[in-house]
């Protein structure tokens, strides 16, 4: 008997179905907070900067044509520049200013020069810390205006109590915050100038001066402010020129425009100033990047 073998049955034929087309989803960029919060164009930073005093000024003036503040109590913006604009037009400012920079300059070098040996002899050495370091903060504690009668006794009433009492002011700042930078000085900096074989005064000015040149910055910030301080002290001293003796004389007859025009100046002089150890900061501190805001 012969046995056929039939065929297997044929299988179906599976055709695999091609999945659809992936739609990307929608995505929404992302913007930083700060750019979202800023739709509109920023104003230029020395306009904002100027909408306080504006502001200040605008209030004083309209007070001032209200009658709310008196002439006797606080001239306006208005009387205070017609004269300002005399006393600079007949040399009275100018000669005045000169007069107040001089006496400055010479207490800040003085003040200056003493405050920063003392921090170096203080800062650099043991022995130097135990024989400066607790005088010097004992002097500290003592307010340098009350010493007035005591310079007066000791130098008279000429120039010399004027620059000495900067200086005392200016010597202290700058003690300090030297002193401070130099002591502020990172150990492994020190351990890293050794292990390259710098010897102790290699490691004095290529590893702590400039580690404390931004207290000695920051300590001459503060002198500046110091010594314009102690000139309004200074020349009530029987002066006979400079900005406080204009001051003394304004007193006298009342004009309270003049008062507010001296101490314009004095706010002007140590704003410059002041813009000016800025400008020193960013020039021999460029290797010192700083936070600026955002």
């Amino acid at each position: 008997m012969t046995v056929s073998h039939a065929p297997p049955p044929a299988t179906p034929s599976v055709t695999a179905e091609e999945p659809p087309p992936r739609t990307p989803p929608d995505l929404e960029a992302v913007t930083p907070a700060n750019v979202r919060r800023s739709r509109l164009p920023a104003a230029p930073r020395w306009v904002r900067r100027t909408v306080g005093p504006l502001l200040l000024l605008a209030v004083w003036q309209v007070s001032s044509a209200t009658g709310i503040l008196h002439p006797d109590v606080l001239a306006s913006p208005g009387t205070i520049a017609r004269a300002g604009a005399d006393l600079v037009a007949d040399g009275t400012l100018p000669s005045a200013m000169g007069v107040s920079l001089q006496r400055v300059v010479a207490g800040l070098l003085l003040g200056g020069t003493i405050g920063t040996a003392l921090a170096l002899v203080s800062g650099l050495s043991r022995l130097g810390e135990d024989l400066v370091d607790a005088t010097v903060q004992m002097l500290r504690t003592v307010p340098w205006v009350g010493l007035i009668p005591l310079f007066i006794i000791w130098l008279g009433i000429g120039e010399a109590p004027k620059v000495a009492l900067i200086a005392l002011g200016v010597a202290f700042h700058l003690y300090l915050n030297v002193y401070a930078g130099i002591r502020g000085v990172d150990a492994q900096l020190i351990e890293a100038g050794e292990s390259l074989g710098l010897g102790r005064w290699g490691l004095v000015r290529h590893v702590v001066l400039p580690g404390a040149l931004p207290g000695a910055m920051t300590g001459l910030r503060y002198s500046l402010a110091t010594a314009w301080l102690a000139l309004v002290f200074g020349e009530s001293i029987n002066a006979d020129a400079g900005i406080g003796f204009l001051m003394n004389q304004a007193r006298e007859f009342f004009r309270t425009d003049v008062i507010v025009v001296c101490l314009v100046v004095y706010a002007f002089l140590g704003l410059t100033a002041d813009v000016i150890v800025r400008i020193l900061e960013r020039l021999l501190l460029q290797w010192r990047p700083t936070f600026t805001g955002q």
